[in-house]
């Protein structure tokens, strides 16, 4: 099988290869790579030489419709603006006392206004030249740029993320579980959902367990972060980006305080590793090592800095695991594994039909699915409490006045997804912060 990645100049593109030598070729055989940027697809090249590991053949596209043309899968991980643009989407609104966040507040919404545009035109390319291929998006924001791409490709489009099986696999081993031998119920939207049973072959659910053991349930990141009285509150685990929204204050202040954003500190990290890598493509894999492990462990600093601050565990330093969850949708998506195999439950982004009833039908959330050959439907999950319920209404309402405003370039509509946001406090504010973005 053919796969595209869009955004093959990517920092963790040589992960994706890497997994995929590891899976031997019967899932992929050829990768073909195209990025706007041909230095930073020539630097990847490099890394992936150095990974020693012989993986499907590599391929570079010369343009957009060469890289669709064939393929079987479309991972498209790409960044509208660079890491600069990133910089440009947490400085507004810090400038304007409101959390600045590349997905979450008035930076995603930002970042999902300038994106949205590119997803949608890769969309129809890929409905032209490739109609029955799937579509793996990495894209942030994710829900939104999913939700976005589904107007055009429908169900061929997956939205996926690594939070939220990162969360099952810290919860399932700090409960001492093996976490391939859970099950879960997991739903919201992408960086905002929760974990609310863990439960094993026999149908006992670990979670209360979890919560109720302080040792265990602070021993892993949610838990440090979130802290063991406010975990318990809940009921349940958060996504880690929710942070952001419960402890607002908190991370706004850390946020305000630290010397450099967290789009400054990638913006010069990754446009220093690209430099010495281009001017030393020997050691491309030796930098990109060094550089990888550093981006891993500063990871949310921010918000660990408001909790109290401490260091992420080795083993979840791994470069977050999205190239393994890429790698096991393809394989529940390709005839051969889905005949084999069985539906293999994954935590993706996709169509809600009917799981959360107060939502539309077409509307994109995150949640357990089931997933084979003929493609990944949800699985039915208890009702949601008032106050989950309640920000999922809230932000959905913000993603589609985003994307309205993004197709019909809609300064109103605009003004409403920023306004309605739950981290931005004004609407005077969030319309000095559409105007310093209509500026930059």
């Amino acid at each position: 099988m053919r796969l595209t990645i869009l955004g093959g100049g990517g920092f963790r593109v040589p992960l994706v290869y890497a997994a995929l030598a590891g899976a031997g070729t019967r899932t992929v055989t050829e990768l073909t790579l195209y990025d706007t940027d041909r230095a930073r697809l020539d630097v990847v090249r490099s890394v992936i030489a150095g990974l020693g590991v012989r993986g499907p053949e590599l391929r570079v596209a010369e343009d957009l419709d060469d890289a669709l043309r064939g393929a079987d899968f479309v991972f498209s991980a790409i960044r509208v603006g660079g890491t600069a643009g990133r910089v440009r989407d947490e400085r507004l609104p810090l400038g304007e006392g409101v959390l600045g966040q590349e997905t979450v507040g008035a930076g995603g919404v930002l970042y999902g206004l300038r994106t949205i545009p590119v997803a949608l035109h890769i969309a129809e390319r890929v409905k032209a030249l490739a109609p029955d291929a799937w579509v793996i998006n990495f894209t942030n924001p994710a829900g939104m740029v999913t939700e976005a791409m589904a107007s055009v490709l429908g169900a061929r489009v997956i939205g996926i993320c690594d939070s939220p099986v990162g969360l099952v696999r810290r919860a399932a081993r700090a409960a001492g579980a093996d976490p391939a031998s859970v099950t879960y119920d997991y739903v919201g939207l992408n960086h905002l959902g929760w974990l609310r049973t863990l439960t094993t072959a026999d149908g006992h659910d670990l979670l209360p367990g979890l919560l109720a053991d302080e040792r265990r349930l602070t021993s892993f990141e949610e838990g440090k972060l979130f802290g063991a009285t406010w975990l318990r509150a809940l009921g349940s685990l958060p996504n880690e980006y929710l942070h952001y929204y419960y402890f607002r204050r908190e991370t706004l202040a850390s946020a305000r305080a630290a010397a450099e954003t967290r789009g400054e500190f990638l913006d010069q990290q990754q446009g220093g590793f690209f430099a010495r890598a281009s001017a030393e493509p020997e050691r491309a894999y030796e930098l990109w090592q060094a550089t990888r492990r550093e981006r891993e462990s500063t990871y949310m600093a921010e918000a660990r800095a408001a909790s109290g601050g401490w260091e992420r565990d080795a083993c979840d330093l791994d470069g977050g695991g999205y190239d393994q969850v890429a790698l096991e949708l393809m394989r529940a998506l390709s005839s051969d594994a889905g005949e084999q195999d069985g539906p293999a439950r994954l935590i993706l982004n996709v169509r809600n039909g009917g799981t959360v009833p107060e939502l539309p039908a077409d509307a994109i959330i995150e949640t357990v699915c089931e997933v084979d050959a003929d493609g990944a439907r949800p699985l039915p999950c208890a009702p949601l409490g008032q106050a989950e319920l309640g920000l999922m209404l809230t932000l959905k309402a913000v993603e589609r006045a985003a994307i309205e405003a993004a197709v019909f370039k809609d300064r109103t509509a605009a003004l409403r997804a920023l306004a309605l946001h739950p981290l931005v406090d004004s609407p005077a504010v969030a319309e000095r912060i559409l105007d310093g973005a209509a500026g930059a």
